[in-house]
């Protein structure tokens, strides 16, 4: 399912006038969608509802990204009436796109994928919330948010366990997961060239956890310093760090992949994985592997 197709049958459900005119969304979900609509075209009970089951957790998840881009009211007030006012277009464009997925699913009678993603979603916001609150007393470490941070993203998509048959339904869990975990470090890596993105990186919470006692002073000091927290990122060479644990993850996603038993859809997973491997330089040394 190509990345126009994905897009064109979200986007009937999510186009809004007021919506794009007044506030940015957060970016589509567009691998995880993929994944998992690939991986359902070979599931006997799903095939013939992928389109719809991708749509409607396209929606869901576009839902609490957009929620998640809403400020605390602090924040808000900061910039404003008109910031103020986008705040609120988030929230009500988040709702909006929940209540479609709730829409679609009511008219074609899929009442236990309602409550499979609606449990989902509760699931998710109790661990958000654990996030939050251990990330504002300080009780974070490096590896807590990637582990966390992966779980928040694959939760929507583990409800479709159930669907699946076999040897899928076994090693869905961990694939969705170890691909979300992908998508978090390359998102990570994006966030050491964005200076704006830098704190609550994952960067922080390493220089936290493992620099000197100093540069951990300087860091709670001066969290919002931009210039100091990419002097210390080079320092200790976080992107590096990013680095060999997408190739780790990757090497790990490849395996998974391999176990499901069907070069068929090995074959229509591997395109998922180019990202990740140019991101990390394996892209051309798998290419010439395979070549061999």
């Amino acid at each position: 399912m190509s990345r126009s197709r994905i897009d064109q049958l979200a986007g009937k459900y999510m186009n809004h006038d007021m919506i794009s005119l007044h506030t940015e969304l957060p970016d589509f979900p567009n691998g995880r969608i993929s994944l998992l609509y690939t991986v359902l075209s070979h599931q006997p009970l799903a095939a013939s509802q992928k389109d719809l089951l991708s749509v409607v957790t396209s929606l869901v998840q576009m839902g609490l990204d957009t929620h998640d881009m809403v400020e605390n009211a602090t924040g808000a007030a900061a910039v404003g009436t008109q910031g103020m006012r986008t705040q609120q277009l988030r929230v009500l464009a988040g709702d909006y796109f929940s209540s479609r997925f709730y829409h679609l699913l009511s008219q074609a009678g899929q009442i236990e994928t309602i409550r499979r993603l609606s449990e989902a979603v509760c699931d998710i916001n109790r661990l958000k919330m654990s996030f939050y609150g251990k990330a504002k007393q300080m009780k974070m470490n490096a590896e807590e948010y990637l582990h966390i941070g992966a779980e928040l993203k694959s939760g929507l998509f583990l409800s479709f366990t159930a669907v699946m048959n076999g040897v899928h339904a076994k090693l869905w869990p961990d694939i969705v997961n170890r691909f979300s975990r992908c998508e978090l470090l390359l998102q990570e890596l994006g966030k050491v060239e964005r200076t704006s993105s830098l704190p609550g990186s994952w960067g922080v919470w390493h220089i936290l956890q493992e620099g000197s006692e100093e540069d951990r002073r300087l860091l709670a000091d001066g969290k919002e310093d931009a210039g100091l927290i990419k002097t210390l990122l080079h320092k200790y060479d976080v992107a590096e760090k990013l680095g060999a644990r997408l190739r780790q993850s990757t090497a790990q996603l490849q395996s998974l992949i391999q176990r499901l038993q069907s070069d068929k859809l090995t074959k229509e997973l591997q395109p998922l994985l180019e990202p990740f491997l140019a991101a990390t330089g394996q892209q051309r040394a798998t290419a010439l592997k395979e070549l061999g």
